[in-house]
C-alpha cells in the first residue's frame, strides 16, 4: 500500500496514526507531496477528482479517501481490537466525537489556507472569525465529553488528539489549553504515544 499525504496534514497525520497502532507501519510506503487550493497537483487529482490528501492506493489498486474511509479501511485489516467499535451504542458515540474532530481539523485547515495561501489584502477577516468560532465551539463540546476518551483505543481518540496536535502546530496563540483542562490533560498523555511521537507534524 501507499499513503500520499503531507506531514503537515493532521488528516493524513490521523491515518498515519492509524497504521501505526494497528502494526501496518511497514506495509505503507508513503510518498509526500503538497497540495494547496491553487495549486494543481495532477499526481493527486489523477487518484482523487478532489485534489484532496491523503489518498491510500490499496494493493488491489484501489484508491481509497478521505481519512475516514482510510482509516476505517485500515482497521480492517489487523488482529488488534478495532479501532472502529462494532457495538452500536458505543460505535455511534465514537463516531460522533471523531466526526466533531475532523470538523476542528477542517476549520483550523481552512484558517490556515486563508492566512497563508491568499494575499493579505485578500483575505477576510469575518470568515477567519467564524472558522476559528467553530474550532472554539468544537474544544468546548469535547471538553466536556472527555470521559468518553477514556475508553479502549478508538478513531475518536486518535482523531481528538491529531486535532490538538495541528492547533498546537500551526495555532499556539489560541492558548486552548486555557479553556480546555481536561483535553489538556488527555493530549498530554496521548501525545506520548509512540504513533504520536513518530508523526508529529514538521
Amino acid at each position: 500500500m501507499q499513503l500520499i499525504y503531507a506531514a503537515a496534514s493532521p488528516f493524513a497525520r490521523k491515518t498515519r496514526v492509524v497504521a501505526s497502532e494497528t502494526g501496518l507501519t511497514s506495509r505503507l510506503g508513503l510518498i509526500e507531496t503538497t497540495v494547496l487550493p491553487v495549486d494543481v497537483n495532477e499526481r493527486v487529482n489523477a487518484v482523487n477528482p478532489l485534489g484532496k490528501i491523503p489518498v491510500l492506493l490499496t494493493d488491489d489498486g484501489e484508491a481509497l479517501y478521505d481519512s475516514r474511509v482510510i482509516c476505517e479501511y485500515l482497521d480492517s485489516l489487523h488482529d488488534k481490537p478495532r479501532l472502529f467499535p462494532a457495538d452500536p451504542g458505543r460505535r455511534w458515540r465514537t463516531l460522533r466525537l471523531a466526526a466533531l474532530a475532523d470538523g476542528v481539523m477542517e476549520a483550523a485547515v481552512l484558517t490556515r489556507y486563508e492566512r497563508a495561501a491568499r494575499p493579505a489584502e485578500r483575505q477576510w477577516d469575518e470568515w477567519v472569525d467564524g472558522q476559528l468560532a467553530k474550532v472554539r465551539r468544537g474544544l468546548a463540546s469535547l471538553e466536556v465529553s472527555t470521559d468518553l476518551l477514556n475508553e479502549p483505543l478508538d478513531i475518536a481518540q486518535i482523531g481528538v488528539a491529531c486535532a490538538l496536535g495541528y492547533l498546537d502546530f500551526r495555532f499556539a496563540e489560541l492558548n486552548w489549553r486555557h479553556e480546555s483542562p481536561k483535553l489538556a490533560a488527555f493530549n498530554e498523555q496521548f501525545a506520548d504515544r509512540d504513533s504520536m511521537r513518530s508523526t508529529a507534524p514538521v
